[in-house]
């Protein structure tokens, strides 16, 4: 497989991450943008021969990247010069395939045509990938299926539930390990933490909505 069937072949990861922050202000495709950004990260610094599955380094890296977009105000920096090679990256892949009838032409290949790096042509070809809608249905009026391994639904919701918990501060995030991985209750966390049980019922309540309204 080459490296940009690779990330095409991985989509529906950002597809899934760019799908919970729907309704929040920022028109989808951005999302869907600033997720192929993540994934081309997560696909130029995987290090399969560490031994971990590529969507539980990826989601993290894709769910970075999209609240970064909300911290920069709603809109993926992509740069005018990043939008030209990715015209001349799309025009370079058409030549060598047409050259190679059959043969997808390889990353390195339009990188070399384009005197660039891999990388840079992977991201260049990622960012003129156009969001494959899931709401409408194929040439046959079916829905357009997102392929999904076995328990990857769940798999993803943990990767999303951890990131969401690296992000909060300290004593917030454990309260929330204390209450619900520890499972203590809400006295006993309030001894650990030297608060009181009323302090901590409050701020749980508060970290609970906040989760609910990233991870939905």
């Amino acid at each position: 497989m080459t490296r940009d069937e690779f990330i095409e072949s991985n989509l529906p990861l950002v597809h899934k991450m760019a799908n919970r922050f729907r309704g929040r202000g920022v028109e989808y495709e951005e999302l869907y943008a600033a997720g192929c950004v993540g994934l081309v990260k997560a696909a130029d610094r995987f290090e399969p021969e560490r031994g971990l599955c590529f969507s539980t380094y990826a989601v993290p890296v894709i769910l970075g990247e999209i609240r970064r977009l909300f911290r920069d105000g709603g809109s993926v920096k992509i740069s005018r010069s990043l939008k030209e090679l990715s015209v001349k990256a799309a025009r370079v892949r058409e030549q060598l395939a047409a050259d190679s009838p059959g043969g997808e032409p390889r990353i390195s290949d339009i990188a070399q045509a384009l005197g660039v790096t891999p990388e840079e042509a992977a991201e260049a070809l990622c960012a003129g990938i156009p969001p494959v809608s899931l709401d409408h249905g194929g040439e046959d009026g079916e829905p357009l299926p997102v392929p999904s391994a076995s328990g990857e639904e769940a798999l993803i919701d943990r990767l999303a539930l951890r990131q969401c918990l690296s992000e909060l501060p300290a004593e917030d995030r454990e309260i929330l390990l204390l209450r619900y991985f520890r499972r203590k209750t809400q006295c006993e966390t309030a001894q650990i933490l030297g608060m009181t049980q009323v302090m901590v019922s409050r701020r749980e309540r508060k970290l609970l909505s906040s989760l609910r309204e990233q991870l939905v």
